[in-house]
């Protein structure tokens, strides 16, 4: 997850001379921690023990001994919730707002019920993670409907599909918006030159609009992911565990996720859990967090320039 991205941005930037600059900071930074470690070793100075090691991203949890606590289950299962989330809301988000803003109607009774819809997508923006939870919790736990010969009877209670989705509910408003914004931006005299040579509106939708606007999309989309992988309160609504001590193994398995995981860990008595173990694993969030942001980043900067 993160040699990839590195890697990659290495290789481009040494391929063009007028970006060797770039490569000040990172050797600077390499260099002052390289001579950090020379002065620590002449002084003698005693080094603090880590926290966040190899195996606390590799060991289960523990509740009783912090020096044995690991975060590796909540790890797995928020990269299994981020994974789901951001397909569940990329597709679904995208296609509301392409519906919206070139097929829906703009006059009329029809364009009165579509200026509804939008008003009522930004309302939805604002509504606070908890009251998602609730409605994951009625619609994806507790609700039983017979439709036909097919019996629902929701995904489960804290399972990994559940959580997905009520996580796409609570960011897709957010996707939504941001994907209308990007559409919008892209030039009306674009799709006019496209019909005139003869495209259909889908043709055009996929060859000139999208592209122009996918930067902008995915810009949306990695703020309202790094919104998703931080909620505690729908995983909690829904009845996902606060500590499991295997990673999941499918679709429907039961999942923690590294907040829930953290906030466990933050009620325990021992000093040790509140302010080692917790930090630890504030840590690791904002290291998966981040490198989240930048694959999405580096993506989104790719189609940017062949955009333009």
């Amino acid at each position: 997850m993160f040699g990839l991205p590195v890697g990659f941005t290495v290789v481009n930037t040494a391929q063009r001379r007028e970006r060797w600059a770039a490569f000040a900071f990172p050797a600077i930074a390499i260099l002052g921690f390289l001579l950090g470690e020379f002065v620590v070793g002449v002084v003698g100075a005693t080094e603090p023990s880590p926290w966040l090691d190899w195996q606390y991203v590799t060991s289960g949890p523990s509740i009783s001994n912090a020096a044995e606590a690991g975060l590796y289950p909540a790890i797995i299962g928020s990269v299994f919730l981020i994974v789901l989330v951001s397909v569940f809301t990329f597709v679904f988000g995208v296609g509301t707002a392409i519906y919206l803003e070139e097929y829906a109607p703009a006059t009329g009774p029809l364009g009165t019920i579509t200026r509804l819809v939008n008003v009522n997508i930004s309302n939805l923006a604002g509504v606070p993670s908890v009251v998602y939870g609730l409605l994951g919790l009625g619609i994806f736990v507790n609700i039983n409907a017979q439709l036909g010969p097919i019996t629902y009877a929701g995904f489960g209670v804290g399972t990994v599909f559940t959580a997905s989705l009520t996580l796409s509910l609570l960011i897709l408003p957010i996707v939504v918006i941001s994907a209308q914004e990007a559409i919008r931006s892209v030039p009306d005299s674009l799709r006019q030159a496209s019909y005139g040579m003869g495209a259909t509106r889908w043709q055009t939708i996929r060859n000139v609009v999208l592209p122009r606007s996918l930067p902008g999309i995915l810009t949306g989309t990695i703020l309202a992911l790094g919104r998703a992988i931080g909620e505690t309160a729908p995983l909690i609504m829904i009845g996902a565990a606060t500590t499991k001590f295997s990673p999941p193994s499918g679709l429907f398995s039961k999942l923690t996720a590294m907040p829930m995981q953290i906030y466990a860990w933050a009620f325990q008595p021992s000093p040790d859990f509140r302010y080692g173990v917790v930090a630890a694993g504030v840590v690791t969030l904002l290291i998966v967090l981040l490198t989240m942001n930048s694959v999405a980043i580096l993506v989104r900067n790719k189609y940017q320039q062949e955009a333009h």
